[in-house]
Order: structure tokens, then C-alpha cells, then sequence
């Protein structure tokens, strides 16, 4: 097997998995990328990064990107003996907002890309597999990979997705301080009343024709009985502006895990608490792909 003498570089967008009823099962690609450059050269690895995280992430194989990588390559028969990694970071660490999706998903693709008929060895399909099993659920790394709106399950042990095409605008508030995913995860209940999931699974097929062909349906499209409430006590004050947003007629859910909250709609920025930041975005109709 031979790598290309060239460096290559992807983009990866950011996600918000959830959208208020779709818990695990839905994913939705935002204008919001992470940058990514690699070389094959020389020996050992060699990573820079820069922007979000660069004053917390390793340098070393234990770097997320690196090892979507190393699994990468183990799939397709071989390791370069030296990487060398730049990594541009624009998405937010912690916060619910697919940091991990997109760099597993960049990960994987710039693996593929660095090996000569790496497509034909690592179909899309095998992608969407290891980074189902890497990030441990399918639906922020199918939106990151396919673009657009990610409808995704796991059949037996098969990752599984579908993709369509939707149009959005979209308002992400961003709080200062991250929260855990395995911290967020903790909070929910082990089950669920019968009510609440028929509930969940109505509103999550409503949202699917309200992000297509309804956008006035989104307000009843977005709510939740399965997970937002439970998480309250870790992300008070997102909760708290999710309520606001929501009284005020404005589609708004926790963005993934959180702590993010995410609006659909623009105009809406004076609405962000003292200290947040505040993105108006749109949905990426493009996945992980190679740029240059």
C-alpha cells in the first residue's frame, strides 16, 4: 500500500444531534467547520492545533483525531511511519455541538484520502461503521459525514442513515462552560413512561416535514419529554433560556447533550445571557470533505 506525497486537507462541520424529540436518532449538519490538514512525512506524529481547545487537547496519539486515524488505517492495511497534523478548530469543545463527531469523522476521511484507492478500500458505509463504533451513537456522525439532516439507527450491530435535504436558519447560544456528555447522559432516567415516548416519537416524525415543508409547525415539531427536562439541573441557565425562547414563540432546544441551545431562527442574538457567544448559521449541505 502507498500514501500520496501530498498534504490533504478536509472540513468537517458541526452538529446538533436531538433536536428536541429526535433523542439519539436524529443529527443536523450546521455551517461551522473544523480544518484539518495532513502529511505523510518523515517518522512519528506531529500535531499543531489551533483555536477552539488548543490549550487542552493532547499532542500525542491520544489526540481523538489521531486515533479515528489509526483506526482508519488499521482498516485499510497500514500506518504511515510519520503524520504530521494541523488542526483549525472553530467548534466548541463540550458543548453539545458534535466537537468529537467532527473530528472522528475528519479523522476517518483524511485516513482514507492519505491512502492511494482508499475510496475503494473504505466505502462509505465502512466509514459510517467506524465512527458509529468510535463515537458510540450514529447520529452526530452521520450529520457530520453526510451533511444536510441525518436520520440514523443501528440495525442489529449496523450503523445506519439516511440523509435529506433541509433549509434552516439557525441560532446557536453557546455558554461559557462545557458540560460532560457522560455527565449529561447520567441524568436520564433508566425508563420512560409509555406516554412520553408515543409523545416523542409523533414530534420527532413532525419535525422531520417541518424542517422540509412545514416551518410553522416547528414550534410543537421541537418539544421533548425524554431528555431536556432531566438535564436541567446540570445546565441550569440553558434551560432557562430554552423556556424564555420557547414563551416567546421561538423553536429552540438543547443542541445534543448541551450546555448549547439552538433556535430556528436569526434575529434573536440580543436574547444570549451575559458571557455566551452567539453563532448565526445555517445547515450545511455539505458533510466531511476534502478541500484541498
Amino acid at each position: 500500500m502507498s500514501f500520496v506525497q501530498h498534504p490533504v486537507t478536509v472540513q468537517a462541520p458541526a452538529t446538533s444531534a436531538n433536536l428536541g424529540p429526535g433523542f439519539d436518532a436524529l443529527g443536523l449538519a450546521l455551517t461551522l467547520h473544523d480544518t484539518v490538514t495532513a502529511e505523510v512525512e518523515g517518522d512519528g506524529l506531529s500535531i499543531e492545533v489551533r483555536g477552539e481547545g488548543a490549550d487542552e487537547v493532547p499532542r500525542d496519539a491520544s489526540h481523538l483525531l489521531y486515533r479515528a486515524m489509526s483506526a482508519a488505517f488499521d482498516l485499510l492495511g497500514e500506518t504511515p511511519a510519520g503524520l504530521r497534523l494541523t488542526c483549525e478548530n472553530v467548534i466548541p469543545h463540550g458543548r453539545g455541538l458534535g466537537s468529537s463527531a467532527a473530528a472522528i469523522s475528519a479523522g476517518i476521511v483524511l485516513a482514507r484520502a492519505l491512502v492511494d484507492g482508499g475510496d475503494d478500500r473504505l466505502d462509505d458505509r465502512a466509514v459510517l461503521q467506524l465512527a458509529t463504533d468510535l463515537e458510540g451513537h450514529p447520529d452526530n456522525v452521520a450529520a457530520a459525514l453526510s451533511g444536510g439532516l441525518a436520520i440514523a439507527w443501528i440495525d442489529g450491530a449496523a450503523a445506519e442513515a439516511v440523509r435529506l435535504d433541509v433549509d434552516a436558519d439557525v441560532t446557536v447560544f453557546v455558554p461559557p462552560q462545557a458540560v460532560a456528555t457522560e455527565t449529561a447522559r447520567g441524568l436520564l432516567p433508566a425508563e420512560v413512561a409509555h406516554a412520553d415516548a408515543a409523545f416523542n416519537a409523533g414530534r420527532a416524525a413532525l419535525l422531520i416535514a417541518a424542517l422540509r415543508d412545514e416551518p410553522a409547525r416547528l414550534i410543537s415539531a421541537t418539544e421533548d419529554r425524554l431528555h431536556q427536562s432531566f438535564r436541567a439541573e446540570a445546565m441550569p441557565a440553558s434551560y432557562k433560556l430554552l423556556r424564555q425562547l420557547r414563551v416567546e414563540g421561538v423553536p429552540a432546544v438543547i443542541s445534543g447533550a448541551g450546555p448549547s441551545v439552538l433556535a430556528f431562527a436569526h434575529g434573536i442574538t440580543d436574547a444570549a445571557p451575559s458571557g455566551w457567544s452567539v453563532h448565526e448559521l445555517g445547515v450545511a449541505k455539505l458533510g466531511t470533505r476534502i478541500v484541498a
